[in-house]
C-alpha cells in the first residue's frame, strides 16, 4: 500500500438494551466480488443483533449533479455501506445510483446498508411519518437499514415523539435499526428515561484531536456503537502533531489519512469518510493491510483537544 495522494489536498474531501460494559464487538468482513478495489470490511454487531459494515461513504455536500456518479464508483469499488441524511438534499441523486447499479432490490440490496436521517425541522410523530415516506420514495428502497435523529435539538425537543414514530416504521419493517446523531449523554438519558430504550448507533464527529472520550465512555457502558463522522477534521488533523501522523504512514508506506483511519477502526468506530474522487474513496477504505504499533496507538490518543469542525449539538439545529 502507498501513499499516492497529497494529504493537503484532502482537506475539502472528508468529513465525511442494558447498562453492563459495552465493547464493539467486530466480527467476520463483507463478501465483495473479486473485482472490488478495495479489502473486505469488517462488521460491528449492534446491540439490536444487526452487523454494521465498519467502513461507510459519507454522502454530505455531494450535489444532486455528482452523486449519482460518486455513489456508483463508491458501490462499484466495494462499498457496501452509504451514510446519508434528508437534510443533504440529494437522497433522489443517491436513489437514481441505487437503481443505475441494482441496489435498489434483491439480492444485492441485502448485501447494502444504507443510513439516513430525519430532518430537525420534521422531527415529531406525524411529520417523522411524512418524512419517511418521502425520503424512502427518494431513495427508491422499500425500508432503509437505519434511521436517526440528526441533532437533539434540546431547546426544541421533541425526540420522544420522533422515536415513537421510529418504532412504528422498525415494527412496519420499513426501518430496521433506530439510531442517533450528534447525542451527549445528557441527551441520550432523556431519551432513555422518555422511551425505555437506547438507540444503537450514536454518530458524533469524532477524530484525533477531537475524540469526545465523555460521550465515547457512556456510550460503551450503555451498549451504543459510535459511529465517527469527519473522521479527518475536513483535513486538519492531518498535520496534527507536528507531523506525527505523516511519521507514521511513512513508516508503513500509507498516508496520514490512512493512518487516522486505522486509528479509528482499531478503536472499533464506525467510520464514513467522504470523497468524490474514486482513488480516494479506494484508499480510505484500504487499512487492512497495516496495523498501528501500541505506541503509535497511544501516540494517536495523546492527540486530543477540545476543538471542534463541526456544530455545537446544544444549540445547532440542521434543516
Amino acid at each position: 500500500m502507498t501513499n499516492t495522494h497529497d494529504d493537503k489536498k484532502r482537506a475539502d474531501e472528508n468529513h465525511s438494551d442494558g447498562a453492563d460494559d459495552f465493547r464493539v464487538s467486530i466480527s467476520g468482513t463483507t463478501s465483495l466480488p473479486g473485482s472490488a478495489a478495495i479489502p473486505p470490511t469488517p462488521f460491528v454487531h449492534l446491540r439490536d443483533g444487526r452487523a454494521i459494515p465498519q467502513i461507510g461513504l459519507g454522502v454530505l455536500r455531494v450535489s444532486q449533479e455528482e452523486a449519482p456518479q460518486v455513489v456508483g464508483q463508491a458501490l462499484a469499488a466495494g462499498y457496501r455501506h452509504l451514510d446519508c441524511a434528508a437534510g443533504y438534499g440529494n437522497e433522489a441523486a443517491v436513489g437514481q445510483a441505487l437503481r443505475q447499479t441494482g441496489y435498489d432490490a434483491g439480492e444485492k440490496r441485502d448485501t447494502l446498508w444504507v443510513t439516513t436521517k430525519v430532518k430537525d425541522s420534521e422531527q415529531g410523530y406525524d411529520s417523522t411519518l411524512a418524512a419517511f415516506d418521502r425520503q424512502s420514495h427518494d431513495l427508491g428502497l422499500d425500508y432503509v437499514d437505519m434511521y436517526m435523529i440528526h441533532w437533539p435539538t434540546p431547546f426544541d425537543w421533541r425526540s420522544d415523539e420522533t422515536w415513537r414514530a421510529f418504532r412504528r416504521l422498525r415494527d412496519e419493517g420499513r426501518v430496521h435499526t433506530l439510531g442517533v446523531c450528534n447525542f451527549l449523554p445528557e441527551h441520550l438519558t432523556r431519551l432513555h428515561e422518555q422511551t425505555g430504550e437506547w438507540p444503537a448507533v450514536d454518530q458524533i464527529e469524532l477524530h484525533p484531536t477531537f475524540q469526545q472520550r465523555e460521550v465515547v465512555d457512556f456510550c460503551r457502558a450503555h451498549g451504543i456503537a459510535i459511529e465517527a463522522y469527519e473522521p479527518l477534521a475536513r483535513g486538519a488533523d492531518l498535520t496534527a502533531g507536528d507531523g506525527l501522523l505523516g511519521r507514521i504512514g511513512a513508516a508503513h508506506g500509507v498516508s496520514a489519512a490512512q493512518v487516522i483511519l486505522r486509528w479509528e477502526l482499531e478503536e472499533g468506530f464506525i467510520i464514513i469518510p467522504k470523497s468524490v474522487h474514486a482513488d480516494r474513496q479506494i484508499e480510505n477504505a484500504s487499512l487492512a493491510g497495516f496495523a498501528l504499533t501500541p505506541q503509535e496507538h497511544a501516540a494517536i490518543s495523546a492527540l486530543d483537544t477540545d476543538t471542534r469542525v463541526g456544530h455545537d449539538p446544544q444549540t445547532f439545529s440542521y434543516a
